[in-house]
């Protein structure tokens, strides 16, 4: 069965200064005509930034949208033109202060389908030294160092499948083009870890932890 959805006109209902909402009208897979209202986003990338003693850099940061704070792995959107492996480079030093020796690209999640193209390349980051922070105007967080099975451990498992939109085929099957390896030579916020990122990215997929550390 054919499920492609063919876009006959549409328009843009809001420009912002991060995201782009459009309209369009579409044709059904039945012969029908349907709606479609999404986000265009410029993409994003996130850090599992791994310490050689078994811990993992975390964020802890206040997201407006939901009015409370979240445990989030380092990440941060594409400047225009900019690789994503200079992405990742670029927001593991701004927002925790840390260089890493060895990069690895580990694969693409979309992790909104119904609604946005937003796609985040995720990195497995080594080798890190701390250097400082330069985080954006206006932009406020703590960094985190809990080892990676407590961060597990709070989390709680969920299947993999129960991820939305991970993708963990080579490159040419579906995985934007990216740099395979790059590089060279508390209190209460402890028991919250079990979302945004964090959720997604690293405590619902038991296995990529595994792969991480013993790789």
């Amino acid at each position: 069965m054919d499920l492609k959805e063919k876009r006959l006109r549409g328009e843009e209902v809001f420009a912002g200064r991060l995201l782009h909402v459009y309209r369009d009208v579409i044709r059904l897979p039945d012969g029908s005509e349907g709606m479609r209202e999404y986000v265009r986003h410029p993409g994003a990338v996130a850090i599992v930034a791994l310490f050689d003693d078994g811990r993992v850099l975390l964020e802890r940061q206040f997201r407006y949208p939901h009015d409370r704070e979240f445990i989030e792995l380092p990440a941060g959107k594409l400047e225009p033109g900019e690789p994503h492996a200079e992405t990742a480079r670029r927001e593991l030093l701004e927002e925790t202060g840390y260089v890493a020796s060895s990069w690895t690209r580990i694969g693409l999640i979309n992790p909104s389908v119904a609604y946005t193209d937003e796609a985040i390349e995720l990195f497995l980051a080594r080798g890190l030294e701390k250097r400082e922070a330069k985080l954006d105007e206006g932009e406020f967080l703590e960094v985190l160092t809990p080892a990676v099975d407590e961060a597990v451990e709070v989390a709680g498992p969920v299947a993999v499948e129960e991820v939305a939109g991970v993708d963990h085929r080579p490159r040419g099957q579906g995985v934007a083009p990216a740099e395979e390896a790059v590089g060279g030579p508390g209190g209460d916020a402890s028991h919250n870890y079990v979302r945004t990122h964090l959720d997604a990215l690293l405590s619902t997929t038991r296995w990529l932890v595994a792969y991480l550390l013993s790789n």
